[in-house]
């Protein structure tokens, strides 16, 4: 039979577990509405290729040095850009595990 006030082997009563869930997804909705405000720049090819990204991984801006538009190499070009998109979206997951609780750990979200 299970003992009142919590359960066989949790620590406190379940009141205070509750008022601890509750302290932890406020802080992660306020950290994760501050993620959602910050901007992610990235670039490649020596700024050759520059992507602005939103921490809900929107892309907010492509810039492109015009030396480096050459109708003969559109590979080099699509290598750049994707370069630079896959740089900013892995600094928007980098800032995005930063932010979780400690005490989550590496749980996914």
């Amino acid at each position: 039979m299970a003992r009142r006030g919590g359960f066989p082997g949790m620590p406190g009563n379940m009141q205070n577990l509750m008022k601890q869930a509750q302290k932890m997804q406020k802080q992660m909705e306020e950290n994760q509405r501050q993620l959602m405000e910050k901007e992610f720049t990235a670039s490649a090819g020596g700024q050759a290729v520059e992507i602005i990204v939103t921490g809900d991984k929107k892309i907010k801006s492509v810039k492109i040095d015009p030396d480096v538009l050459d109708p003969d190499d559109v590979e080099m070009l699509e290598d750049l850009i994707t370069v630079a998109v896959n740089q900013a979206l892995s600094k928007v997951d980098e800032a995005s595990q930063s932010v979780l609780p400690a005490g989550l750990g590496g749980l996914p979200f």
